[in-house]
């Protein structure tokens, strides 16, 4: 069982992200929340930058770097080893479900503190700031990370998972949700106000995570959650505004094209702060 989770853990992952990446983009042909971003000029080449970006990440750092998660997992899961063991039928009587229910809550607050140290830490920033350096944001802009990040986040999770004692099945779980939550909320989709509002009492929004990607750092500096959005309001990070049409997204010192380019993306990391 250990080996086909380990093999098709991360084919799996892929899988959901194209799925979901596939839909997405196709609704915001459709219903864009921004019209301007659907210009053909301007949408194809910077989908291709992002999706090149991604790409990579995808073939390279998931390669490199999930196959060492999934045995830490199991060498945890197999020791009974960390948080989540403990919670389960030998010792609190949860059934499997509940447990698994657990993981999935447990691991995306750690994702909520892993986005917000991010945030905090200069040298995290500096790898991050790929990400919201992005002056245009669709779907493509939830797979635009430096391939550095990646490799810090996988490196982060490696020490986390043991901790936590989650499992592959587990983290499976939770990366099948993740996935197409992060597409919903980096979309340039058009959703009705009020369902927006009413999604966001339990997921990130789109109109939620558009404030994350404002270029005013007030509101870069909020909504971290990844999946569930109260995590932000528990914390005292939660932030809203009133014209999400109004947000200039990307920072300020990237805003020339050169830094827009996959050169530029690779060496954002480098540019020394003024």
């Amino acid at each position: 069982m250990l080996e086909e989770a380990a093999v098709e853990f991360p084919v799996d992952k892929r899988l959901f992200a194209l799925i979901a990446l596939a839909l997405m983009w196709t609704l915001e042909g459709w219903l864009p929340f921004f019209h301007e971003f659907n210009e053909r000029g301007k949408r194809y080449p910077h989908a291709g930058r992002n999706l090149a970006v991604g790409a990579f990440n995808a073939a390279v750092m998931v390669a490199l770097f999930a196959g060492l998660v999934v045995y830490v997992a199991a060498g945890a899961r197999s020791a009974g080893f960390g948080l989540l063991p403990w919670l389960g039928p030998h010792r609190l009587g949860l059934p499997p479900w509940a447990e698994t229910i657990a993981a999935v809550l447990v691991f995306d607050a750690w994702m909520y503190l892993w986005h917000r140290i991010n945030h905090i830490i200069p040298f995290l920033w500096r790898f991050h700031r790929v990400h919201h350096s992005d002056p245009r944001m669709d779907v493509t802009s939830g797979v635009r990370f430096h391939p550095g990040e990646i490799a810090l986040s996988f490196m982060a999770r490696i020490f986390m998972v043991p901790l936590l004692g989650i499992s592959i099945g587990q983290l499976a779980v939770y990366e099948s949700i993740l996935l197409p939550v992060i597409m919903l909320h980096h979309s340039n989709i058009a959703i009705p106000p009020g369902a927006d509002v009413a999604l966001r009492w339990i997921i990130v929004s789109p109109n939620m995570h558009r404030v994350h990607h404002s270029d005013w750092q007030p509101e870069t500096d909020s909504n971290y959650a990844s999946v569930f959005s109260w995590w932000d309001r528990i914390f005292g990070s939660y932030r809203w505004r009133e014209d999400y049409r109004a947000i200039t997204f990307g920072l300020h010192e990237f805003q020339d094209e050169a830094w827009q380019t996959l050169r530029g993306i690779l060496k954002t990391p480098l540019r020394k702060d003024e």
